[in-house]
This record gives C-alpha cells, sequence and structure tokens, in this order.
C-alpha cells in the first residue's frame, strides 16, 4: 500500500498561523516517507485495526527466515496468541512480556521434545533489514472505539503512537489522550505492543512517553550539538536547515538506526513500571559508548534529579552486552546509597550483587561468575556524623583502602575486563580510592558519575582520577525541560526580640496581611500556643513556631499532600527541635541523624538530679529513646522514610543534620528549612531534596503532586548573603567553589519568580478562554467546554480534555496567586492592584465551578479538593459568591431536581443553560455505565439524544422537558424499578446486563448467570487458565465463538462477580 500521491516535502511551505491538525499530518506523513524512508499504509479508518499485522509481520519473518518458514509460522501464531490471552487488566505485564519477546525473540520447537529456538521478531543487528510503516487515522475498536492519528509499525508490529494537535491547542491535550487511550475503558489492549507513546504540535514541538507514564513525564526531545558518534552527526547535518523544530524532532527520533537503538538498548522495567529515556541520558550513554570501547573512563555529570541512577543501568547494560567479558562494579561511600542502587537495579531487572564486606568484595572479584556488583566504602569510626571533618573522611577510606588490601590473597587478580562506576565522584576522597583499586584492577576502567558541579579546587584532581567530562547535563537545563522543578529561595530572620504581647500582636499582623479574614480568624483560634513559643527567648522556639505557621497556611503543607526537611546544625539541636515540636501539639515528625542510642556512652555523664538540665548525651540518648518507642533505629527509619515518601500527611517534618541531604527522593518533599552553615556540595544537594516533580495519584484518580509548582528553600542562615549579590549571580557565599556558569540557575529570587508564575498562568488561562466564543457567558462556556447533544465517543473525550485543561489551569492560577500575594507588597504593588486580581481570579474560580456542575464532573470529583478550598479560603475569599451546590450525598435525580426548579424560576439564561446541564450530567452517566449493560444505555443514550434535539428546535414545552429529563435519570441511576424487566431479572445487575444483551431472552439470561457463577474461580479475571473455564461454561450454552466473546466482555464488567 505504498501507492499514496504525495505533494513533494517541502520543509520551506507556507505555514498559515492556526493550520488544522490534519495539515501537520500531512507534511510528518510526507517527512516519513520522503525522507525516512517509512513505506505508508495508508488511511486506516474503515477498518478495525488491530497492534499486529499478521500479514506484514509473516511476509517479514519469512524473509528474515528463509529456510525456516514453518518455524516462522509457528513464532506469528505464538506470538498472536501470547497477545490474546492477555486481559484488559494485564496491560503493564503484556507490554512487560511482549518486550521480553521483541527483544531476545519468540522461543519454538522446531519439533516436539527439540530445544526451542528463538526466532526474532525485529532485526537489531542491521536496522534496515526491517521493514518500517506509517499508517494514519488508524481506527482501534475494543471497549470503546477510538482514532489514533499516526501509528508507527516495524515489521507490523505497532511499535509508537503518535497523537497530534493544532499549533494554538497544548500539546498537553495529546498527551492526556495518549493517556486516557491506554485504560479500559478504551483500547488499552492495543497499546500492548507500543513501545513509544507522543504527542505533538508545531508550536511546542514533540513529546515523549511510554505505556503508563504520567502526564508530568512525558518529555519533549531535543538534539545534542555536542553529540560526535557517527548517528547522531549524520542527523545533525541532514536536519540543520530545516525551519520546524517539530521536523527535526521527529526526524531525530525515528531514524531507522536511531530508533531501533531507542528500542533495543534504552527501554527499562522498573518495578513494573515502563520507562524510555530522556534525550540527556540517550546522548549521555551516546558519548559514553564509544570511551567505553576505547578503554577510556570519564565523568559523566546529570545534575540531581535528573535521572543518574538509570543513566547507571543503561550505560552497564551496554557494556555488559557489548564488550567482550566485561563486569560492572559500582561504588558508593554512603549506605542508603548503596541500597538505593542495589534496590534500583534489582527492580530494572537486572541481577546485581551487593557485597558484604572487603573480603567478599575481593573473592568475587577473583571470580567469574558475578557479572554486576556494587560495594559500599565503609565509614569506620563515624557514629558521631554531626562532627565529622575532611580528616575523618579521609581517615575512613584509609581505613577501607587497608582493609581491601588486607583481604588480598597471595594469587590475587581480578578477573575479566572490569569497569568501575564511582558514585558521587566530586567527592575529594575519590582520588585515594582510585588509586587504591587501580592497586587491586589496575587495568580497570573508571566512571565518575555526579548530580553535583564538580569544585573549581577539586576539577584537577578529578579530571586526573577520572579523565574529562563524557557528558554533561546541567540543572539549569533539566528546569528548562520540565525534569525537576524550579526552586523559589527566601531567606527569614526570625525576630530575636518580640516578648512583648503588644510586638508579638504585631508580627502576627505582619505574617498575616496577605491573608484574608476568614483566615486570619482561624489562625488567631491556634495563636495562643505559639505566643507561648515566642515569649520563650530560645532561637529554635521561633523557628520551630515559623515552622509550624507555614503548616497552618502554606497549601501543600497545610492539606498533608506536601512536607518538609528541617536540617540542623547537630544532633543536639535536632532533638531540641523536635522537644519543641512535641511540646507544641505538632506530633507527626521525627529525627533522621547517624546518632544511635547507647547506654554505655553514658558511663561518664552525670545526670543533675536536682532539677538542673541533663548533659547533652545524656538528652540526646532520652530523646531517641522517647521517639523511637522501643523499636531499633533500623526499623523506625524505614518506617519514618516510608510514611515520608508515601504519606506526607502522616510524616509531615523530618529533622535532619547530614543523613538524607544525598540520594533521597522524595516527591512530595516541597520545603527545605536551613538551619545549619552549608557550602558547595552539601548546600548543592541539601537544597535539591525538593526540585522532585511529584506525579502522584491515589486509588480515586486524585493527583496530589499537582499542586507541587516549585522546591521552597527558607534560609535562617543567611547562607546567600548579600542577598542582592546572591540573586544576580546564583553564588554568593554559599557556592563560592563553583564556577558561575555551573550553578547559574540553581536558586531564585522568591518575589520575582512569584511574580513571573502568577502572570505566566493568568496569560496562559487569559489565551485558553479567548477561544470561547462572544459574549463569553454562562452559555457559551458552557457550550464550549460541555458541548451540545454530544453524549459520547471521540468528541465527549475532546470536552473532557478541554475541561482538564481549564480546571489545571484555574487551579494553577490559584496556587501562584498565593505565592504571589504575600509578595505584592515588597514588589510595590497597590491594594487597588491586589483586589482587581483577586476579582480575577475569582470569575474564574467560578467559571471552573460551573463547568464541573455541568458537565457531571462534580459528581465524581467534587467541586474541590480540600487543598484547593482551603487556598481559596486562606488567599482568596471569594466573598459572599454563593454554593453552587452541596455534593455531598448528591445523586443525579438531586440535580435533575434542583436544576429543573432553576428552569422554571426562569433565571435570565437560565432555561438553556440548565438544560444543557442536565442533559450533559445525564450523558456522562450513560457514558460511564455503558459497559455494564450496552445494549440497555445504547437506548437511553438515544432517547437523550432525541430529547436534546427537540429542545433545540423549540419542540418542548419546558415543563414537559423537566419531566422527560426526569425519567430519563430515573432510568439511568435505578434500572431495577424498569417494568419492562421479568420479576426473576429486575433486582439483580448481572441479570439485567444478560437479558438486555442476550436478546431479552429470560432462560437464557438465568442459564448463563448460572454457568458463570459456577465457574468462576479466586482472581478469574486475570488468569488465562481461569479464564478460559468461565468462556468455556459459556460455550455450553451459547455455542458460538463472537458470541461467547461478546458476553463474556459483559461478564468481566459486573462487580458482582
Amino acid at each position: 500500500m505504498d501507492d499514496y500521491v504525495y505533494a513533494s516535502w517541502d520543509r520551506d511551505t507556507y505555514d498559515p498561523i492556526g493550520k488544522p491538525e490534519i495539515a501537520t499530518q500531512d507534511r510528518l506523513l510526507q517527512l516519513f516517507h520522503d525522507e525516512l524512508g517509512y513505506s505508508y499504509l495508508g488511511n486506516l479508518e474503515p477498518l478495525e485495526n488491530k497492534n499486529v499485522r499478521t500479514e506484514d509481520l509473516y511476509r517479514w519473518l519469512c524473509k528474515a527466515n528463509p529456510r525456516r518458514t514453518e518455524l516462522a509460522a509457528k513464532a506469528l501464531d505464538k506470538f498472536v496468541k501470547e497477545l490474546q490471552d492477555f486481559q484488559t487488566s494485564q496491560i503493564a505485564a503484556a507490554n512487560e512480556r511482549v518486550y521480553e519477546l521483541l527483544k531476545y525473540g519468540v522461543p519454538v520447537e522446531p519439533e516436539p521434545g527439540a530445544a526451542p529456538v528463538n526466532i526474532y521478531l525485529i532485526d537489531w543487528i542491521t536496522a534496515h533489514n526491517n521493514d518500517f510503516y506509517v499508517a494514519e487515522e488508524v481506527t482501534v475498536i475494543e471497549n470503546a472505539k477510538k482514532r489514533l492519528d499516526l501509528v508507527v509499525y516495524v515489521n507490523g508490529i505497532a511499535i509508537a503512537v503518535i497523537e497530534l494537535k493544532r499549533s494554538v491547542n497544548f500539546v498537553e491535550e495529546g498527551i492526556r489522550q495518549n493517556i486516557t487511550n491506554q485504560r479500559k475503558q478504551w483500547i488499552p489492549r492495543f497499546f500492548a505492543t507500543v513501545q513509544f507513546c507522543m504527542a505533538a504540535n508545531d508550536t511546542q514541538g514533540l513529546r515523549h512517553g511510554t505505556t503508563g507514564t504520567p502526564q508530568k513525564h512525558y518529555y519533549e526531545w531535543k538534539n545534542d550539538p555536542k553529540a560526535t558518534d557517527p548517528i547522531s552527526v549524520a542527523i545533525a547535518e541532514h536536519i540543520e536547515q530545516w525551519p520546524r523544530n517539530l521536523d527535526r524532532q521527529v526526524y531525530s527520533m525515528f531514524q531507522k538506526n536511531r530508533f531501533i537503538d531507542l528500542l533495543h538498548n534504552f527501554i527499562v522495567f522498573k518495578g513494573g513500571i515502563k520507562m524510555v529515556p530522556r534525550y540527556n541520558q540517550f546522548f549521555g550513554i551516546k558519548a559514553a559508548e564509544d570511551r567505553m570501547e576505547r578503554q577510556e573512563g570519564g565523568i559523566i555529570w546529570h545534575t540531581q534529579g535528573s535521572g543518574k541512577t538509570l543513566t547507571m543501568v543503561y550505560l552497564a547494560r551496554w557494556i555488559l552486552a557489548n564488550i567482550d567479558g566485561s563486569r560492572v562494579l559500582l561504588v558508593t561511600d554512603r549506605d542508603e546509597l548503596d541500597e538505593q542502587i542495589e534496590r534500583y537495579f534489582r527492580s530494572a531487572g537486572e541481577s546485581i550483587v551487593r557485597t558484604q564486606s572487603c573480603a567478599d568484595l575481593i573473592q568475587r572479584l577473583n571470580q567469574y561468575e558475578d557479572s554486576l556488583l556494587c560495594s559500599l566504602v565503609h565509614k569506620f569510626g563515624r557514629k558521631s556524623a554531626h562532627n565529622t571533618t575532611e580528616f575523618d573522611y579521609d581517615k575512613s577510606y584509609e581505613r577501607y583502602i587497608g582493609e581491601v588490601k588486607a583481604s588480598l590473597p597471595p594469587d590475587f587478580k581480578a578477573k575479566g575486563n572490569i569497569f568501575v562506576f564511582v558514585d558521587e565522584c566530586h567527592r575529594t576522597q575519590s582520588g585515594k580510592l582510585n588509586k587504591a583499586m587501580k592497586v587491586i584492577m589496575p587495568n580497570a576502567v573508571f566512571v565518575g558519575f555526579t548530580g553535583t558541579p564538580l569544585l573549581v579546587k577539586d576539577k584537577p584532581m578529578s579530571m586526573e582520577t577520572f579523565g574529562d567530562f563524557i557528558h554533561k547535563y546541567q540543572h539549569k537545563q533539566a528546569v528548562e525541560d520540565g525534569v525537576i522543578l524550579d526552586m523559589k529561595y527566601t531567606p527569614r530572620d526570625v525576630p530575636q526580640e518580640i516578648t512583648s504581647p503588644e510586638k508579638i500582636d504585631q508580627y502576627f499582623d505582619v505574617k498575616t496581611k496577605s491573608l484574608t479574614a476568614r483566615a486570619k480568624a482561624r489562625l488567631a483560634q491556634g495563636w495562643a500556643t505559639l505566643q507561648k513559643m515566642y515569649s520563650s527567648r530560645a532561637r529554635l522556639s521561633r523557628i520551630a513556631a515559623d515552622i509550624m505557621f507555614d503548616f497552618e497556611v502554606k497549601p501543600r503543607l497545610s492539606e498533608g499532600d506536601g512536607n518538609a526537611l528541617l536540617v540542623a546544625d547537630s544532633v543536639y539541636s535536632a532533638c531540641q527541635y523536635y522537644q519543641i515540636f512535641q511540646q507544641a501539639g505538632f506530633k507527626k515528625c521525627a529525627i533522621i541523624t547517624s546518632f544511635e542510642p547507647h547506654k554505655g556512652n553514658l558511663r561518664t555523664d552525670s545526670v543533675d538530679v536536682d532539677g538542673g538540665e541533663d548533659t547533652e548525651s545524656f538528652f540526646k540518648y532520652q530523646t531517641y529513646m522517647d521517639m523511637l518507642g522501643g523499636k531499633t533505629v533500623e526499623d523506625f527509619e524505614a518506617e519514618v522514610k516510608d510514611a515520608f515518601v508515601n504519606r506526607p500527611d502522616e510524616m509531615k517534618l523530618l529533622i535532619v543534620v547530614d543523613k538524607l541531604l544525598t540520594g533521597f527522593d522524595a516527591p512530595p518533599c516541597t520545603y527545605l528549612y536551613i538551619d545549619k552553615s552549608m557550602q558547595d556540595h552539601g548546600l548543592f544537594q541539601a537544597v535539591c531534596r525538593v526540585n522532585r516533580i511529584d506525579d502522584r495519584t491515589d486509588d480515586d484518580g486524585v493527583n496530589h503532586g499537582e499542586s507541587k509548582d516549585f522546591g521552597y528553600i527558607v534560609d535562617y542562615k543567611q547562607l546567600f548573603s548579600p542577598l542582592c549579590e546572591a540573586m544576580e549571580t546564583y553564588a554568593g557565599n554559599a557556592f563560592s567553589g563553583y564556577n558561575e556558569e555551573d550553578v547559574e540557575g540553581v536558586l531564585g529570587d522568591f518575589a520575582q519568580k512569584s511574580k513571573e508564575r502568577f502572570l505566566e498562568v493568568l496569560e496562559s488561562l487569559d489565551a485558553f478562554c479567548e477561544r470561547v466564543p462572544m459574549p463569553q457567558g454562562e452559555i457559551e462556556f458552557t457550550k464550549y467546554f460541555c458541548g451540545e447533544g454530544e453524549y459520547g465517543g471521540q468528541k465527549m473525550d475532546e470536552y473532557s480534555q478541554l475541561r482538564g485543561r481549564l480546571y489545571s489551569l484555574v487551579s494553577a492560577l490559584v496556587r501562584a496567586f498565593a505565592d504571589f500575594s504575600e509578595c505584592m507588597d515588597d514588589l510595590g504593588y497597590s491594594e487597588s492592584v491586589r483586589e482587581e486580581y483577586r476579582k480575577r481570579i475569582v470569575r474564574y474560580d467560578n467559571l471552573k465551578k460551573t463547568i464541573m456542575i455541568a458537565s457531571g464532573d462534580a459528581l465524581d470529583l467534587k467541586v474541590y479538593a480540600p487543598a484547593m478550598r482551603h487556598l481559596i479560603d486562606t488567599y482568596i475569599d471569594a466573598g459572599d459568591s454563593k454554593e453552587l451546590t452541596s455534593l455531598d450525598d448528591f445523586t443525579l435525580l438531586d440535580f435533575v431536581a434542583q436544576q429543573g426548579e432553576r428552569l422554571v424560576r426562569g433565571v435570565p439564561g437560565g432555561q438553556e443553560s440548565a438544560a444543557a446541564t442536565i442533559e450533559g450530567n445525564i450523558g456522562r452517566q450513560i457514558v460511564e455505565r455503558q459497559l455494564i449493560n450496552p445494549k440497555y444505555y445504547e437506548q437511553l443514550s438515544a432517547i437523550l439524544q432525541d430529547l436534546a434535539d427537540e429542545r433545540k428546535h423549540g419542540a418542548e414545552d419546558y415543563q414537559k422537558l423537566l419531566e422527560r429529563y426526569k425519567e430519563i435519570a430515573k432510568r439511568v441511576v435505578r434500572p431495577e424499578e424498569d417494568e419492562r424487566y421479568p420479576e426473576s431479572i429486575r433486582m439483580n445487575a448481572p441479570l439485567r446486563a444478560l437479558y438486555d444483551n442476550t436478546g431479552c431472552d429470560e432462560h437464557k439470561a438465568l442459564a448463563l448467570d448460572e454457568a458463570t457463577r459456577r465457574s468462576l474461580q479466586h482472581g478469574w479475571r486475570s488468569d488465562p487458565t481461569k479464564t478460559r473455564r468461565v468462556k468455556k461454561a459459556l460455550w455450553g450454552i451459547l455455542r458460538d465463538e463472537v458470541e461467547v466473546e461478546h458476553v463474556f466482555g459483559i461478564i468481566e464488567q459486573q462487580e458482582e462477580y
């Protein structure tokens, strides 16, 4: 089907603004054909397409195995059968299994009992031996009917899906479309073979992810202008003069050699989660490959949070697969990093051995068995980490090196071609470690990995130890790419002398100036505790009170979606902080340091029994014993860290000194409070604890990470003084050891960034709503975001995506205003300007509520998550605006009755708007229930469509219209009251579904229900053997394979089964 008539692909063709997406689609099809050499399969909209085009795959298998065509046929049958056996609920497992078959081949027996032979479905050695295809408008029918813009096939297997949007639409709409298509209500089975999911438009370019990738982790693909491998150079030269970024990106990813490389070497399953590379990881590996082949080391600097550990996985896999006799040893100097690396590699499917001691390491290096090892540089004598000095670190390395040398047997020789990965190689001790390792492994290749810039004074040693930089990906690049979050810096000077009641009240007024009267009243109730703390002269108490104040008013902290780290200057200070928080009733906090309480350490301590203060050692010991509650330090820390990462509402604050400031990833962590003198590496790594993207979604689909727009640094030590100079250079005293360009953009002025963020989001929302037709009243907005009379299929999904974008933008605007409002006085804004902005936000907030009600979204999602309600109450105060509806225990029938009253009252514009709102809500409920009983809800959908048409033509009196709405709504939510059902069927949902979808045959429905219940076993939906048992029972009654599949699909949707 390669006879498509093309206009010659002209990269300089006139490009009109706002052109439809089909124009972009046609241009990309021509690019795939003319420039990339892909065959065009045509417009596949009329066909019912699968993810494997069996004829194309069989033809290629025979071409690749000309003397084994019978094995090719067996491999095809086995591959297709495995795909068919997977159920909708198993798509993640299916995707992993399919990738395994793609990468390693399909094992088939030439004859019964013979050793299996792997038949490869893709030629991984020579890319051009494969058949590459592209198709457009690919219709797929599973649980619903969907049409995919572009699908890329390799040898007849669907490998990539591209959703396109107009240049005036956000590319995020295409991302959400990809994610929606994978859900069980749509076409999840098709994605079992798909390796790349992409979305694109001409303004934002190409975003890529894979199956199961959350929206926040779809990243832009960029070319690296410094790449020197032959494929990258050829690609760069070919596309250098192309004006459109999207065209350059598509060519760069789908150039045949590059695309096969991405598929073969850069797909990882980590604990069931599928991951594909960001461009920095891909080009980092490409830069390293040539070095590794030449047995040359170097340094890979990929900034904190940009996926450095995954880069290690990619490189280790490549080395082991491509260099003969290779072995990889990963060396870290912290126990938590050692654990993290072992856990990461294991979850990525790599067999790694974590050595238990120096002797164990030596023994394993002296053998060939283990190809992947990790080892910890033991920090001996470091029980008091807060007192650790450079000398202590040196002594630890020297002791480690001494133990390693002492463990060497006389005949020792490290076996194999060894590559040593040194994590956090920026530490000055890496030179000593390297020298020791060279004694043990004189021919090893050393690769240093770091997430922080190298200090100017350390660069010569690092270069001497490892070689020069292999690849760089700096902090500023990662922020621009959305890989990590930008950070806002706020220096705070906690007043020391505010002990009088008048000054305390004055301080309260200053702190709450940006808040609403309602928020002030709420905070005033809890101010008594803080007053007592401020009456104390202790500095730590005042800082603690300041932090607790943030937990009352900052949205991420107050509602439990985010949490914080407090860095104390010593274990003793950490314990003091802990006691202060406990006494103030702030219980959800804990200390994590290197301190371990041992009674033996108190032998020489004296305790004042006359009521004086305990010694420092006794105070630390007693504080820890109270906190641990009988648990070991290890168990307590594991529980606390798990809660902090996964349940931030249960563990709000961790007090640390050194621990957790390196290698601890906690996406909910939003605030870092610093009360410790820090600089350079330690400070850089510490501030990066709050820059991780948070994409947590709970079982109900509520996104708890969306509200994290920035990481916040609160500095009580004035580390970046003088402030003005620090904000200009992003360095100041704190980063004085770095080259300025290496730390550019790490921190920025809180006030300026808050202003920029607010104005940016407001402009985006204004532009988004400009598309709504004038006069932009309630009716126009409702029609634009909810449609008019469309109750299913592609169109309804498009409206849903539009609304999702609106909700997201309004929520982002409210969050941005919360930060901005605190800075408006400092930035010189008048009260009148503040009020004008507030009114605009209130208008958008009311619009969001209206659309949620009109669409029916509010019936499921509630009007607001608690965090958003808190934000509005605290910073915006919508005045006397009425509550549109209370959604607790709110049913569809209640809604119709309420809106019906609005109809009757004749509110201006109310009849038309409320009628469309009711139809939208009923239509949504029909669509959501349709899979449970297709026939029943199809009939109701048709009735609702007819009623909508009558309303549009004015053929129905509104009072009668309301009664008919009520009747349809009643049938939607209470089908058991439908009198047309026989008595034996009516009260049972599965029986109703079987009755409606098998010709309204009462006896057949009862027989199918009984057969189903007899055949069901626990876990039947996800177990192919148990699934076949159910289908066999259905076959005994239906005797028709198509009918069996149809009825089984309905049975799968019944919760009662």
